[in-house]
């Protein structure tokens, strides 16, 4: 069982988000399992599923969806650890291009910290300030 304090997993989300805001698509993938279960809508419209397995395919499908996005840019409003559910959710202003969203990723640990399920939760887009 991962065991994870409030500060830990705001340091956790604090480190994706540097890794997505640089860009770096293996340090996101370190942190999950080879035979991951990725779900995203986004995946659907990109790659033509919503469900990915495996890290070569969501490196594939994060790779093609950087390819369209000149600038992107995430700030973690906050990371949520459930003890129970063994559950890290990071919720986060998306920044892509011209277009606005709150969106979340929830995680599922194992035993080691590492991803080995994780769905991606998209809001409304807008170029208003988000409260």
């Amino acid at each position: 069982m991962t065991r994870m304090t409030h500060d830990e997993a705001r340091a956790r989300g604090a480190e994706w988000a540097r890794a997505w805001n640089a860009r770096d698509i293996e340090a996101v993938l370190a942190h999950f399992v080879d035979d991951v279960t990725f779900l995203s809508p986004v995946a659907a419209d990109v790659v033509g599923t919503p469900e990915l397995r495996g890290k070569a395919a969501l490196r594939a499908y994060w790779e093609r969806a950087l390819s369209g996005i000149q600038r992107l840019h995430f700030t973690v409003e906050r990371a949520l650890w459930d003890p129970e559910a063994q559950e890290l959710v990071v919720l986060y202003l998306a920044e892509l291009d011209d277009r606005r969203m709150r969106a979340c990723e929830r995680m599922k640990l194992d035993a080691e910290g590492r991803v080995t399920f994780a769905e991606a939760l998209y809001g409304a887009r807008s170029l208003a300030p988000v409260p």
